[in-house]
C-alpha cells in the first residue's frame, strides 16, 4: 500500500515537473520576444526623438559659380574649399542631433542664367534661406586673403550690433584658436557692412578657416586632417554656444 502511494506520488511529481518545463518552454520564447520589443521600440523612440529635436541650423557656403572668392597661390579657389567645410560640419552637427540646411549644395551659385546682377541675386538667395528656415543660427563659411603673405589664422566676424551674434563668434574663435594651437591667436571681430551679416535674420557669424594668401596655411586648409580639426572645433563652438541660449 505504502510502495503505491510512494509509487503513485512520485509519477505525480514527474508529471508536475513536466508541466512546468513545458509551460517555461513554451511562454518564456514568447517573453523574450515581448521584452526585446519594448526595450527596441523604447530605443527607437528616443533615436527619433533625438533627431532633429533640437533645431535647425543653416550653414552657408561662401561664394559659388562664377564668384570663385578668394584664390590660393597653387589655384585652389574659395568656393571650393568653402564647400567642403560646410559638409563636414553638417556631418558634425548632424551627428550632435541639428537638423541643417545648407545654402548651396554645389559649386554653382545662387543666381539664374543670365542674370546681370548674379552677385547680387545670390545674396538676395542666401538671405531668403536663412528667413524661410528661422533657424537657431547661421555660420557662413569663408577663407580669408591679405596682401601680407605672413598673415594666417582664423577668424571669425559677427554684425556689430548683435550681441548673441558676438556671443557666437566668441566661442567660435575661442574653440578655434585653442584646438589649432593658434601662435598668434585673433579675436572675434565685428562689422556692420557684410552683407550676409547686416541683412540676414537671427545670429549669423562668418568664419574665415585661414588665409589662402599664405602658402604655408593654403597648403594646411587642404589637408584632410587640418579640415577635420577645423570643423571640429567651429562645430565645438556651436555646441558650447547653443548650451547657453
Amino acid at each position: 500500500m505504502e510502495e503505491q502511494q510512494g509509487g503513485r506520488t512520485a509519477k505525480q511529481i514527474q508529471y508536475l515537473m513536466l508541466v512546468i518545463l513545458f509551460s517555461l518552454a513554451f511562454f518564456l520564447p514568447a517573453y523574450g520576444v515581448m521584452v526585446q520589443t519594448r526595450e527596441s521600440s523604447g530605443t527607437v523612440g528616443q533615436e527619433s526623438e533625438k533627431k532633429g529635436s533640437f533645431g535647425t541650423i543653416v550653414l552657408d557656403a561662401g561664394h559659388g559659380g562664377s564668384d570663385p572668392g578668394m584664390v590660393g597661390v597653387s589655384g585652389i579657389t574659395e568656393k571650393e574649399l568653402n564647400l567642403i567645410y560646410a559638409q563636414k560640419l553638417e556631418k558634425l552637427l548632424t551627428e550632435a542631433g541639428y537638423e541643417v540646411v545648407q545654402t548651396r549644395t554645389t559649386e554653382a551659385g545662387l543666381y539664374d542664367p543670365g542674370e546681370t546682377h548674379q552677385k547680387a541675386q545670390d545674396m538676395q538667395r542666401r538671405c531668403a534661406v536663412i528667413e524661410k528656415t528661422k533657424p537657431l543660427l547661421t555660420v557662413s563659411i569663408h577663407q580669408n586673403s591679405y596682401p601680407d603673405p605672413s598673415v594666417c589664422g582664423p577668424q571669425v566676424f559677427y554684425y556689430e550690433q548683435s550681441a548673441e551674434g558676438e556671443k557666437l563668434a566668441s566661442s567660435i574663435q575661442a574653440s578655434l584658436n585653442e584646438a589649432l594651437g593658434v601662435a598668434r591667436p585673433r579675436v572675434q571681430k565685428g562689422n556692420g557692412s557684410y552683407y550676409i551679416l547686416k541683412r540676414s535674420l537671427g545670429t549669423t557669424v562668418i568664419v574665415e578657416c585661414g588665409f589662402l594668401s599664405n602658402p604655408a596655411e593654403e597648403a594646411k586648409l587642404q589637408e584632410e586632417g587640418y579640415q577635420d580639426q577645423v570643423v571640429k572645433a567651429i562645430c565645438d563652438g556651436i555646441l558650447s554656444y547653443l548650451e547657453t541660449i
